[in-house]
Formats: C-alpha cells, structure tokens, sequence
C-alpha cells in the first residue's frame, strides 16, 4: 500500500494541503476553507494510507489538531521556531510550506512541538489569560501615575490610587475630565483585581491537590501562581529527556551559536515558552528574600559579572531541580542546591 505523508499550512481562514508519497513527489494538493468537517472530508479518501500529518504550530491550531486527533488521524504538531525552511529559497508560499512540513516528515527529521492534553489545556489557558490581566493592570496604574505626575508633580504608589475617594482626585486634579479619566480607570484596575482573583481561585481549585503542586509550593519564596503556573505549563514532565532541555524550554540558558569556539551569533531568543521563564524569573527574586544562602550565592555571581546574568545562573539552577522533582518525585534540597 502506497504511504503517504502529509502536511496542512493552517491560515486564520482556509488550509493548504500538500501530500507526499514516499518517493518525495506530490500527489495531492488543494486548498480548503477552515471547516472541520470539509477538510476531514477533503482527508478521508487517503486516510487508510496517511502515515501522519503534520500542522504548525500557529495561533490556532487547537481546532484542526484536536478534530485531526479525535478523527483518527496521527498528528505532528511542527515547532516553527525550530525550522529554517527558507534559507537559500527565492521564492515561498503555503504550497511550498505544506509540502515542506511534509517532507521533514517523510525524513524524520520533523522538529515537533508538544500537544498539550486538550482536557487539561482550558485551565492553562485561564492561568495565561491572567498574565494578560496583570499587564493591562500595569499599564493602568503607570497611565495614572504618569497623568497625576505630569498635572500635579506628584506621585502616588499604585495602592494609594486605587483607594483615593473622588473628592480627593478632585482636589488634586482640579478639571473635571482629568478627574473622570482617572476614575475610569481606576474602576478598571478594580475590576481586573476581581477578575484575577477569580481566576486564581478557579485554577488553584483544580491544581491545589496535585503532588506536583504541593512538591513546587515547598519551594521557600514559590508561590501559588509561581507553583500553578510552572505546573501547568510543564505538563508531562517526561516529555522532557534530560534536564537541559527542560532549562532551554524555560529559556534559563544562553542562546548562543558556537563553532571552532567563536561566537557565530544567536539563535532564536524566543524559543522555549515565556510564561515559564516569567516564573523562574519570579521564582529567583522571592527566593532570594526568603533564603540567606541563595541571597549569598546571588551576591557571590554578582561580584564576578553582571546582575542579570547572575539572576539566569540561578534560574538555571532552579530549573534542573524542578525538573528531577517532578520526575523522579523527590523533595526540594536547598542545601545540596546552594550550599
């Protein structure tokens, strides 16, 4: 029977499809509108000879991987950040993108991102909708600020704004549109605290009984976002095979290109997930307030290079001790860590 190896470039509104057998010639092509049951149409006369199918991994992949998936199809989800697919090329388009995802297939050579469990990806997914949360509630109180400042030469903390009474904006700002535009957002940062709290409360209900949960809270300076957030964006630790991969996913290593050692640049700094750099990186300060001798060791790296630097030894650090707690379920060990 005659294989064949496919590959689906995924737009916002229609998928290229591009089909190889496994002499690398193209068999089949043909561009169909985003509807799932129309392209599962377009699949199913090639499905009993379909040895995968690969998707990129674009900001919308969850619909067609999951109907692919659930369809009976095996599905390799492509790591774009991994690829270099057009170096050398003059010309590209989605034909040759969906061949091209094909044919790294065929090869074996098919840098592959993780599917994460679609039954556990809504929580995660509430979690990052949080981070947005906390951005948009910076922005608002630094807008504030900056309004109060630049009207008055004040400045106010954050805190003190959100429970200053109208009657004293009023005072303070003097125009009545300065002080309706402070109080409007105002009841925005007020609303975006509600709406946060909610959703710590919903995702801490659903990881707050969980052995990895309890293993990362134990963590001195890790909190329940920092815990939640490591957790979630983990997913199945073993997908991970060693410690260092895990390290470069949470981007705690140097993105460097190294060869006869001499520099040859960077690589993609954006490699890796940056909701997991985030908590490492909070992870780090909360530890270092919480731990003489982490603050020690952070001054030691200190002394002999820059602050920034030091900071990322010490999430690397942090990384591979996550990584064989939850592995191999062991309990945090500062001492043998920083000692």
């Amino acid at each position: 029977m005659q294989q064949l190896y496919c590959g689906m470039d995924l737009h916002s509104s229609n998928t290229y499809i591009g089909m190889l057998n496994k002499k690398i010639q193209r068999v089949f092509k043909r561009r169909v509108r985003n509807d799932l049951p129309l392209l599962l149409e377009t699949l199913a006369p090639f499905k009993d000879k379909m040895v995968g199918i690969v998707v990129e991994s674009t900001f919308n992949w969850y619909w067609l991987v999951d109907g692919l998936m659930d369809a009976g199809y095996k599905v390799h989800l492509a790591n774009p950040g991994k690829m270099k697919q057009y170096q050398g090329v003059k010309y590209q388009g989605d034909k040759h993108d969906a061949f091209f995802l094909a044919k790294l297939l065929l090869l074996g050579i098919l840098p592959e991102g993780f599917i994460y469990p679609k039954e556990k990806r809504p929580v995660r997914d509430m979690l990052r909708r949080r981070s947005l949360f906390v951005r948009h509630h910076t922005a608002h109180v630094l807008s504030v600020q900056s309004m109060i400042q630049r009207n008055t030469s004040k400045y106010y903390r954050g805190d003190q704004i959100k429970k200053m009474p109208e009657s004293e904006l009023s005072e303070l700002l003097k125009y009545e549109y300065l002080v309706k535009m402070a109080l409007s957002q105002i009841n925005i940062l007020k609303e975006l605290e509600t709406q946060m709290k909610t959703i710590e409360e919903n995702v801490l209900e659903q990881t707050k009984l969980s052995k990895p949960f309890n293993r990362l809270i134990s963590i001195k300076g890790v909190g329940k976002i920092i815990a939640m957030t490591i957790m979630l964006e983990v997913g199945d630790i073993g997908r991970f095979s060693k410690s260092q991969h895990f390290s470069s996913y949470a981007r705690c290593v140097p993105s460097k290109k190294i060869s006869n050692g001499k520099s040859k640049g960077e690589e993609n700094r954006k490699n890796g997930n940056k909701y997991l750099s985030w908590a490492f990186s909070e992870l780090v300060y909360h530890a270092k307030q919480h731990s003489e001798s982490i603050q020690n060791y952070h001054n030691k790296k200190v002394s002999k290079t820059h602050i920034m630097i030091a900071s990322r030894a010490i999430a690397n650090k942090f990384t591979k001790t996550v990584y064989y707690m939850l592995r191999d379920d062991v309990p945090y060990k500062e001492n043998k860590l920083f000692g």
